[in-house]
């Protein structure tokens, strides 16, 4: 197709695009613009009711539009958003969390809270993974060349991981991915994943500490410490590679505080923290309520959170899959749930409901997922009281939100 359109967006959307609307009003997506600008536009692919479209240029541009930072933006499918100042984003994102808890939800009233913005909008990124490209070194995928691309840099990286990244001389036969990631000590970890589970022998000349990561996501050290550590509001913790970490450190805390805040607890409250990780919330919850039974599957995350809350001592630990242990366990008074990006199993949610907690925490890192389970939530008989949203990954659509569901008699 070579018809190209003159457009304005109106609106954004989830995944980095704008919605423009052509004359017959039909939806058509359009990456790297903003709301209230002119643009031609040339149409790639046409559905029965929308359409996806790449900008050629910008005729009316916005005042919110900025120069981006990084020589890969527009190729790279890493950031969406370098081309608006870091206030447009955040008024995107606060736009999104209500248009998808609506539209997807069903929520005709959605409680937001104004975004917590991040402090580091760019050098926040405290992990990055790498695979190899086509031609040799590494990079990233490109979904506009449809191929893992070379890159030099990245500017959303910590300074120090993108320059243990440009360190790099690597030449491993059939290496899959490598995981770089600095921990708040700044030390470093680098975790290969290789077709062969047999480990190779490396060597460094520089101090790093070099990890395998197995099929199961649990990890074996190849040289020096296999875990970093991320300190939480005066507490550190142990993760080992393979284990999930937050994208941006600096939004920990403030995860934390939120979920204090509307976990409201006096100390007398059993409490279930489902997806529990290496522990970070299970720690900090653990300090108000009576009792907190954490749920994890990855072997290394419990391990983890074994050696993070050794001193803690009313915790109960399960390793296992939320859908199979929750029925097991008494109804808590609060159940916290941070699930992965795709949000809650079929069976996890039969779990979750089934247990009919009075009041439920949901922390996610996608929106959209969110939505979908927020409308099963309200169908089980809960009702959405708060939604805070935390940009945790400045310059990408990406964010984190954490809701409060109270049960109705």
């Amino acid at each position: 197709m070579t018809d190209t359109l003159i457009l304005q967006p109106i609106d954004f959307a989830n995944g980095g695009a704008c919605i423009a609307r052509d004359a017959a009003d039909r939806p058509i997506f359009i990456p790297f613009t903003i709301p209230g600008e002119t643009v031609e536009a040339r149409l790639l692919d046409e559905k029965a009711h929308y359409a996806h479209a790449e900008l050629v240029r910008i005729i009316t541009a916005s005042p919110d539009r900025v120069e981006p930072r990084c020589p890969h933006f527009g190729v790279c499918g890493g950031c969406q958003f370098q081309h608006m100042d870091y206030a447009t984003q955040l008024a995107a994102k606060e736009q999104i969390v209500t248009d998808q808890l609506q539209r997807i939800g069903g929520f005709t009233a959605v409680p937001r809270a104004p975004i917590i913005p991040n402090p580091q909008p760019y050098g926040y990124r405290a992990e990055t993974e790498l695979t190899p490209t086509p031609v040799g070194g590494l990079g990233y995928w490109s979904p506009f060349e449809r191929q893992v691309i070379p890159i030099v840099t990245c500017p959303i990286l910590q300074p120090d991981l993108l320059a243990l990244w440009q360190d790099v001389d690597l030449d491993l036969p059939g290496l899959r991915k490598l995981t770089l990631r600095i921990g708040d000590d700044e030390a470093l970890l680098a975790a290969l994943e290789v077709e062969d589970v047999e480990p190779p022998e490396l060597e460094t000349d520089f101090p790093v500490s070099v990890a395998i990561v197995l099929p199961d996501q649990t990890a074996a050290t190849l040289v020096g410490d296999n875990y970093t550590i991320q300190s939480v509001a005066g507490q550190d913790f142990r993760v080992s590679p393979g284990c999930y970490v937050y994208p941006s450190p600096a939004l920990l805390a403030p995860i934390v505080e939120t979920v204090l805040h509307y976990a409201a607890l006096t100390g007398t409250e059993s409490v279930i923290d489902a997806y529990s990780g290496v522990g970070i919330l299970t720690a900090f919850l653990a300090r108000q309520a009576a009792g907190v039974t954490a749920v994890e599957i990855n072997p290394d995350a419990v391990a983890d959170t074994a050696v993070n809350l050794a001193d803690t001592d009313n915790v109960s630990l399960y390793e296992g899959w939320v859908e199979e242990v929750l029925p097991q366990l008494p109804t808590p008074d609060l159940l916290v749930v941070h699930p992965p990006e795709k949000g809650l199993s079929k069976a996890a949610m039969r779990a979750l409901t089934g247990k009919r907690p009075l009041r439920l925490i949901y922390v996610s890192g996608d929106i959209a997922t969110l939505a979908r389970d927020g409308k099963q939530l309200a169908q089980a008989g809960y009702t959405l009281k708060a939604v805070q949203p935390l940009d945790t990954a400045p310059q990408t659509y990406h964010l984190d939100t954490i809701s409060l569901w109270q049960k109705e008699n």
